[in-house]
């Protein structure tokens, strides 16, 4: 190894190599974190997910994507769900602190709309699996799913919106509307194509690309749909 590609480990802790993060410093002298195992697993799951859908991806695949062998997978997720419920987490994290950053924003009301249908899109497109994820862990657990995520302080609080659509209506801004039965408009609108998506592929007869294509699309459809329901004539 050349003195211009030298490896560093930060911490001195009794792991294996596998376990350390790593300090590179590179040609050209910037220093960067390798990812550790779990980092790699986690993008690997990310990527498997993404291409085959949750019932199609193999730990093995996730595995030989991450570069390990199974048995350190396991090491870190016992089970399919598991890792899922791990990315699952991850990406809810990153959604609720971008949703909400919307939700708070000084901004119009019509264009708080369009940033936030445009937003929680984007999350669904760059996470298809999650919506059918939800319903199952739903199905399964019941409200004790549903309480989790609300117990988080980490998630998406909506009352923002709702107090500014409540103030607008108030002020003869908007149409008279309830701003709950709104925001579910909103949520169903982008969530159901996520949902029924192999149904919707095979009555249009669309392949992935053109539905991708109308997914980003629907993000200027929605938006407009609910601002032209509630804009006064």
């Amino acid at each position: 190894m050349s003195r211009k590609d030298k490896e560093y480990r930060i911490s001195p802790c009794a792991l294996s190599a596998n376990h350390l993060p790593l300090l590179k410093i590179t040609q050209m002298g910037k220093k960067y974190m390798e990812p550790t195992t779990e980092e790699k697993i986690l993008e690997a799951a990310r990527k498997v997910f993404m291409n085959k859908g949750f019932a199609a991806a193999r730990m093995q695949e996730i595995a030989d994507t991450a570069a390990i062998n199974k048995g350190l997978l396991h090491y870190y997720y016992r089970s399919k769900n598991k890792l899922f419920r791990a990315v699952f987490d991850e990406a809810f994290a990153k959604f609720s602190a971008g949703i909400n950053e919307v939700f708070e924003a000084d901004l119009p009301l019509f264009e708080k709309i369009e940033q936030f249908v445009d937003r929680y899109m984007d999350l669904l497109m760059d996470n298809p699996n999650m919506p059918a994820f939800v319903i199952s862990e739903i199905n399964q657990k019941g409200g004790a799913f549903a309480e989790d995520l609300l117990s988080r302080r980490q998630r998406p609080n909506p009352m923002p919106l709702i107090a500014q659509v409540q103030a607008e209506a108030a002020a003869g801004h908007i149409r008279q509307v309830n701003p709950i039965s709104l925001v579910m408009n909103l949520l169903s609108m982008c969530v159901f194509p996520f949902l029924a998506r192999p149904m919707f592929q095979g009555l249009m007869g669309v392949d992935a690309a053109l539905y991708q294509n109308i997914l980003q699309q629907r993000k200027k459809e929605v938006a407009a749909f609910t601002i032209n329901a509630i804009r006064l004539d």
